[in-house]
């Protein structure tokens, strides 16, 4: 499957159904901590890159083969920025007809100044946004938007929308030592933060390899005062053991894993074993490093898989 994954298993969701509705590494950010690595499809038009009608059928035969009580909540995400995706509120009204679960939306909150996307949107129960910025030097150092996005009109955006949202606003803030952990960064970021009045605030760190170097967590100290000024929790990752798979090969499903989520040989060991008894994990491993599509990287002294374009392909 190609537009749904999952489940995924999730500290804030429970266990959530991934629908993708964009191409890969399509996004109008390039974020420098993205686990994802470097944006390859820089775009600020939204598109309808695929027929509502194909995501849904994919959702559709998931749930028809796992059924509902498979999952707690359908995420839209993306391997990207899904709100690139028109029109979201086919896919909103499609997934409704399947399931009477949560939906969520996981979006980094650029395009929220567009009365369209916001009109696609509104059925959702609940978005999660992401703020990392507390100005426009931060925003563009931090993640790096399409040029004609600044600051202040995402995030007007973001504040007027959730002035009129129905559902429950959860903000994400990614926080990056030496980019936005010191403490009067962090007082200026609650004020914006403030203004939004989200239901609740998630801080994470760059526990995966970055898209750019020098990305590095910040000090447990910075953590703790972070997550106690903004009343946040933090996202903690769960063992990718627990992921649910359609793929009947364990190296599909660990490419399919891979393009959302990046893993470590140790969570690639864990996965295979819980679901795979029967593979040799030295040989998934050698056929990994051997596919175009596959790139390994060193991060913190450990070996971690992504999904590349064959193009971008590069040593770690």
């Amino acid at each position: 499957m190609s537009h749904v994954y999952g489940v995924v298993p999730s500290r804030r969701l429970g266990r959530s159904l991934g629908v993708c509705t964009i191409p890969f590494k399509t996004c109008n950010y390039a974020c420098v901590y993205c686990q994802l690595g470097r944006t390859t499809n820089m775009t600020n038009t939204r598109q309808t890159f695929y027929p509502p009608e194909e995501i849904l059928s994919e959702a559709r035969r998931f749930i028809e083969a796992h059924g509902e009580e498979s999952f707690d909540v359908v995420t839209v995400v993306g391997e990207g920025e899904p709100t690139l995706y028109k029109p979201l509120d086919a896919i909103v009204r499609g997934l409704r007809e399947m399931t009477g679960k949560p939906l969520v939306l996981i979006t980094n909150g650029s395009l929220l100044f567009d009365r369209e996307l916001v009109e696609e949107i509104k059925d959702f129960d609940i978005v999660m946004p992401t703020l990392d910025a507390k100005d426009e030097e931060s925003f563009k150092r931090i993640n790096r938007p399409f040029g004609k996005l600044t600051y202040e009109k995402v995030y007007k955006g973001l504040l007027d929308f959730s002035k009129e949202f129905k559902g429950e606003i959860w903000l994400e803030v990614m926080l990056i030592k030496d980019y936005n952990d010191s403490d009067g960064f962090l007082r200026e970021l609650k004020k914006k933060i403030d203004q939004i009045k989200p239901a609740r605030v998630y801080i994470n760190v760059p526990a995966r390899p970055p898209a750019e170097s020098g990305i590095e967590v910040p000090s447990e100290s910075a953590i703790e005062f972070a997550r106690t000024l903004l009343n946040a929790e933090s996202i903690e990752n769960l063992p990718v053991s627990s992921f649910t798979t359609s793929e009947k090969e364990a190296l599909d499903a660990v490419i399919e894993i891979i393009k959302r989520h990046p893993m470590s040989d140790k969570d690639i060991r864990s996965f295979v074993e819980s679901q795979f008894k029967e593979e040799s994990v030295t040989g998934l491993l050698k056929r990994l490093a051997e596919n175009p599509n596959v790139e390994k990287k060193t991060y913190h002294g450990n070996n971690f898989y992504r999904y590349v374009l064959a193009t971008r392909r590069s040593g770690g």
